[in-house]
C-alpha cells in the first residue's frame, strides 16, 4: 500500500458566546491562518455571525452559536492552522468600532475541545492619538486581521485586554501516523490506571 504524501485536518464546532461587560450589539467575525505547506479543501476561511444582544441574566453573555467547519491538508505541521476572531459593535455615534480580538491554534490532538479565547484590543499610542480617534470615531484596528496569528511587528503594538470568546471545536485527523507525527497525548498513550480499579472493572463493557 502506497504511502500518502499528505494528511489532513478536520475541524468542526462552533464560536458560542462571549463576554464584554460594557458592551451590547456585537458581531464577531472569524477566520484561519496556516502555513504556506497547507492549503484548505473544504469549508469557509472566513465568515461573519449575526448581532446579537447581551443575554439579560447574571452572566451577560453574548450567545451566537455560529458554525465552523473547515478542512486542511498538509505535509507538515509547521504552519499549523489558527483561528482568528475579532468582534465589532456599535459605538455612541452609531459607528462599527473593533471590540476585540482573539487567536487560538486549532487543537493538535484529535476529539473535542471547549476553548476559552482572552481578546484585547489595539491601543492608541499617544493621548493626541486617542482624543483624535475618540472624536472620529475611528478605534485603532488592524488592516489586516491575520496579523494577530504571526509574532512579526507585534512587540511594537500596544494592546489592552478587552472579554473573553469561547469556541468549540471538533478536530479529527486522518494519515498524520502513516507520516510519522504522533498526535496522541502521553497519557491517553499509556493510560495510568489507578490500584483501586480491579481488572474485573477494566475489563467491564
Amino acid at each position: 500500500m502506497a504511502v500518502p504524501s499528505v494528511f489532513l485536518v478536520m475541524v468542526s464546532g462552533q464560536i458560542e458566546s462571549a463576554e464584554f461587560p460594557e458592551f451590547d450589539d456585537i458581531y464577531c467575525k472569524y477566520c484561519f491562518s496556516y502555513g504556506l505547506d497547507w492549503a484548505m479543501t473544504s469549508g469557509l476561511e472566513e465568515s461573519i455571525t449575526q448581532v446579537t444582544k447581551k443575554s439579560q441574566d447574571q452572566y451577560k453573555r453574548f450567545v451566537w452559536n455560529f458554525p465552523i467547519d473547515a478542512t486542511f491538508k498538509s505535509t507538515s505541521p509547521a504552519g499549523w492552522p489558527q483561528l482568528v476572531v475579532y468582534a465589532y459593535g456599535l459605538d455612541a455615534f452609531g459607528t462599527d468600532v473593533i471590540r476585540g480580538y482573539g487567536v487560538c491554534h486549532v487543537p493538535v490532538t484529535p476529539g473535542r475541545h471547549r476553548l476559552r479565547i482572552p481578546m484585547f484590543v489595539p491601543e492608541s499610542s499617544s493621548l493626541l492619538q486617542k482624543f483624535t480617534a475618540w472624536v472620529l470615531g475611528r478605534r485603532p484596528e488592524y488592516v489586516n486581521p491575520r496579523v494577530v496569528a504571526q509574532g512579526e511587528g507585534r512587540e511594537v503594538t500596544r494592546v489592552r485586554t478587552q472579554g473573553f470568546l469561547v469556541v468549540s471545536l471538533n478536530v479529527i485527523m486522518k494519515d498524520m501516523k502513516k507520516l510519522g507525527y504522533d498526535v496522541l497525548p502521553s497519557d491517553v498513550q499509556n493510560p495510568t490506571i489507578p490500584d483501586s480499579v480491579t481488572k474485573t472493572t477494566v475489563g467491564a463493557s
